[in-house]
């Protein structure tokens, strides 16, 4: 699986941004796609999360409320919506792949491709 990710800018506090990762290489019906971040000298945190075959989302506490998580059949593409953001938020953001099961993944090691990330940053 590739995945390419894009949409990441530079916003205001309270604004918006949309990210979007494009999936190619094989069919993703029995994956479950999710959205990481990493600021400088943290570590990568789960975001936000979606089987691709039941449509089923996840949200770190952080983010619930605030960032919506979707999928394009159509298109092959994940998005995540992001409203109301915070300085806090600034990040790289990832998206990644993994073959999906009955136990949600919420860790980075647990998702086996990745796109090379795009950068929000949130200004005050």
């Amino acid at each position: 699986v590739q995945l390419q990710a894009s949409g990441g800018g530079l916003v205001q506090a309270g604004g918006s941004l949309r990210l979007s990762c494009a999936a190619s290489g094989r069919t993703l019906s029995s994956y479950r796609m999710g959205w990481f971040r990493q600021a400088p000298g943290k570590e990568r945190e789960f975001v936000a999360t979606i089987s691709w075959s039941s449509g089923r989302t996840y949200y770190a506490d952080s983010v619930k409320g605030r960032f919506t998580i979707s999928r394009d059949n159509a298109k092959n593409t994940v998005y995540l919506q992001t409203n109301s953001l915070k300085p806090e938020d600034t990040a790289v953001y990832y998206c990644a792949a993994a073959v999906d099961t009955i136990v949600v993944q919420l860790t980075p090691r647990e998702y086996n491709y990745w796109g090379q990330g795009t950068q929000v940053t949130v200004s005050s």
